[in-house]
Order: structure tokens, then sequence, then C-alpha cells
């Protein structure tokens, strides 16, 4: 044993206790968190709690309880249970905050009620990266990931899940009724008869709960409800599995993978890519940026907005058209020519541009030649109607749509760019949180949540570009 290294012992005593700054290395993480919330003003980030009452009990500084909570993400403890254990063992806590220990409580309000400050800090973060000149390309790739909320499936309802439910409980319900009478006819002991009384009872409380809950769902403008976390929603991810969750957005650079802009959302992907672009733009402070997108943001009003902006979205384009499951030709045959304004269906007869129609918000140029059907040899492959020629509808600004396809084609290694680039946090952020659900319910309150995971996730690409010490100095010279 005497060549093993050996500790201390329990019982020594020290006549000079040791000081915190002994236990915290100069290139400690908690460095640079003191010195970033330290340089915040965060009166001006709108920030509770700063006014002191000349009576009652003293409170926390919210400077204290945000460095708390800014370590916390930063080492997957996201939990205000788990907080107030560490800041009891935690040495790193103990430096950072003075040995204070607030208790879970206080440390949930704050998250709570500071949300609207915990927003404007990540913003003032990212502000700080720009001014730092890490944002020189005006590229970033915008997707979105779902996160699970704190809402069972089980507490989630469309209309079909509803139907199927009181359908199953009015089964029950006449299959005991049909007990009950047997019961009766057998003259079964009180006991039996009561039971399936109360079961059946059951059942009809049920059956009264599901058409409360059917009506407040037709109600809905989406036809969905969710009891738990009623803003969160039953959406699909990958392998087409359905997850009661958020919708995260994010728009992230293409050089540092900083994420410069997000937003929570409980809609799909799609009608989201100009509203994006614009927060993207706010943060980076350029209008004519770069932006990389798949093809579930794929919209062409959407697309239009996006270049109105000033920016250059680039993104696959989603082949919707049914037509081959029709046995006919792809919408994909009829070439189109910007010169003539006609399109060339795939017998080369000219199809004209014959009207203009307004359908699912957008103006529709209809091409069609009714001779040119009417004798053609392959009309059985190309239309399903007797006396209808086929109709080729062209959005009215579809040549926008057509040049950023084109771009797309020339570099076709910028969507493998976007997935490299826009996967890496959500993969990492969704590893600090862990097999487990968001802890907080309600867009608001799952926003500042994010806010704090997207915090914490640029304070680590900054301190792994820049270092401790490098990126100190920078934020008190981004921060005067």
């Amino acid at each position: 044993m005497s060549k093993f290294i050996s500790g201390e012992s329990r019982d020594q005593s020290t006549l000079f206790p040791e000081s915190l700054e002994d236990y915290v290395s100069e290139d400690n993480t908690v460095r640079v968190i003191d010195v970033f919330i330290e340089e915040l003003n965060l009166a001006e980030l709108e920030f509770k709690g700063l006014t002191l009452k000349s009576t009652g009990r003293p409170k926390y500084h919210p400077a204290t309880l945000l460095k708390l909570y800014l370590y916390g993400y930063l080492n997957r403890i996201q939990s205000s249970r788990r907080l107030e254990t560490e800041c009891q063992r935690n040495i790193e806590l103990m430096w950072l905050l003075g040995k204070l220990a607030p208790d879970f409580k206080t440390i949930a309000d704050f998250r709570k009620d500071n949300g609207d400050g915990i927003k404007n800090v990540c913003k003032t973060f990212v502000e700080v990266c720009r001014r730092l000149n890490m944002f020189e390309k005006p590229v970033v790739a915008i997707d979105g990931s779902k996160f699970k909320a704190s809402n069972n499936k089980g507490n989630n309802f469309t209309p079909s899940k509803v139907k199927f439910h009181i359908d199953r409980v009015e089964k029950n319900i006449e299959r005991y009724l049909e007990l009950l009478d047997e019961a009766d006819k057998e003259q079964a002991n009180v006991t039996k008869i009561k039971a399936t009384k109360d079961r059946l009872a059951d059942f009809r409380s049920q059956l009264k709960k599901l058409h409360e809950i059917k009506e407040q769902v037709e109600a809905y403008p989406d036809k969905q409800i969710s009891t738990t976390d009623p803003d969160s929603r039953l959406m699909k991810t990958q392998g087409f599995t359905r997850v009661v969750s958020y919708n995260v957005q994010s728009a992230v650079d293409t050089k540092h993978h900083l994420i410069v802009a997000h937003e929570v959302t409980n809609v799909p992907d799609r009608g989201q890519l100009a509203s994006m672009t614009k927060l993207a733009q706010k943060a980076l402070r350029k209008e004519d940026i770069r932006v990389l997108a798949d093809k579930g943001y794929f919209s062409q009003p959407d697309i239009k907005d996006t270049i109105d902006l000033g920016a250059e979205p680039i993104m696959p384009k989603t082949d919707t058209s049914s037509s081959e499951k029709k046995g006919i030709f792809n919408r994909s045959l009829f070439k189109y020519d910007a010169n003539k304004d006609i399109y060339l269906c795939p017998a080369g007869n000219e199809l004209q541009n014959r009207m203009q129609v307004f359908e699912q918000g957008k103006y529709l140029d209809v091409y069609f030649n009714h001779i040119a059907c009417r004798d053609c040899k392959i009309r059985s492959q190309c239309t399903n109607s007797k006396k209808d020629p086929r109709r080729i509808r062209r959005w009215v600004h579809e040549i926008l749509t057509e040049e950023m396809l084109q771009k797309l084609k020339n570099e076709p290694e910028l969507m493998l760019h976007r997935k490299q680039t826009v996967e890496h946090p959500f993969g990492t952020i969704k590893l600090w949180m862990g097999a487990t659900h968001l802890l907080t319910r309600g867009l608001k309150s799952v926003g500042t949540e994010i806010s704090l995971h997207v915090l914490a996730y640029n304070f680590r690409r900054m301190i792994t570009i820049m270092g401790v010490n490098g990126l100190s100095k920078a934020i008190r010279v981004a921060l005067p």
C-alpha cells in the first residue's frame, strides 16, 4: 500500500484554511461566466428583482441566479432541485456564487419570472459574437427540430383519437349493461351487481368527459388539444412517428456553427423561412445573407417573402405532384419556354397561357391547348379526363424558384453543408438534455428554457474557439 498515492487524513486540521480561489484554475469556465454576467446591464435587459424594498427579507441578486443557470446548462444540470444540491457541494459554484445556496423554489421562480431577460441575454451574447467578427460570411442554415414536451401522448387529443375512445367506452357500456341484465336474470349476489353498477358509472363518467373534450377539440383551429401542456402539439418526427412536442427553429452560422437566431413554435417547418430569415438578419445586422434550408421549408410565397427581405434562399423543391400515382405524365415532363410563355408537353405540343386563377393564396397562370389534347395520340397517358385538356398551373413568380433551383444545381454541395452545419447544435443540445422531455410548459416558458440551452451552447462554442482567457478579454472589450 505504501507505493500508492495517499490522500490526507480526514481528521487532519489546518492552521490556515485554504482559499476557494486555490481550487479554481485560471482557465476554469466559471471565470468567464463571472466576467460575462458582471459586464451585463441587467436593468436594460429587463430583469426583475433589481429594486429592493425597504422592509422584508433581502433577496438574491438576479446576477447570482443567472450565473447559476448558465453554469448549470453548461454542465448538463437543468433541474432547479439539482442546482440547489450542487450549490451546497460544488466548489466551482461556491466560488462563482460566493457560497450562496438558493433553494429550488427561488431558482425555479427566477427562470419563470425572467423569461424576457434571459432571452435578451441570449441575444446579447450573439451580439458579442458579432462584434468579435465571428459572422464575416453571411451564410446561415435554417432547420427545425422536435423537442419532446412535458405532455404524455395519452393526454393529446385529435378528432380521430377522441372518436376512437368514445367508441371504445360506448362498447364497454353496452357490455356492462348486458352483464347487468344477465345478473338480474340469474339473481346474482348483491356484491357482484354493485361492482357492475360501479364500473358502469365509471364508464359513463369517462364518456361525459370525452364528449367535453370532443367539443374542445372541434373548437380549436387546428383540431387538436393537449391537456397537460396546452401549447404543445402532436408532430411527426423522423421515422414518421408522432410525438407531443415543440418545433424549435434555429439559424446557424455556417463558419463557426454558432446559433445566431432561434424561435420556439408549435407548427411545422413550412412557412417559417421568412420569419427565421428576418431574425437572422436582425442578429447579424445584414440583409444580404444566404439562407440554406431543406425541402421541408419549400413554400413559394415564403420564398418570395424571403427574397423581398433582401436574402438569398437556397433549398430543394418538393415534388407534390400526384400524377404518377394516377398513371399519367408527371408535371416535371412539361417544359416551360420563357420566351414564348408556353409549356411543351411530352408529345411536343404547345400549351398556351389561357387564364389566371387565385388558388391557395397564390395567383396562377393556367396553360392548356384544347385542340392539341383532343387529337393527341398519347392523351390517355396525359389525362384521365375524357373531355377536358391537361392543364398546367404556373405561379406568376415561379421564375424566382427556378432561379433558386438553378443555383442549387450549380452548387449541389450546399445541402450537405447545410446538414453538417445546422444539425450539430441540435444534437449537442439534446445530448446535454439527456433522454428526457422539456422541463417547462407553455410557449413562453419553453422559449425561456430553449434560450438557456442556446446561450450555453454558444458560450461553449466560443470557449472552444477562443479559450477562457481569450473570451474573457474579448467580452470586456465587446461589452464596455
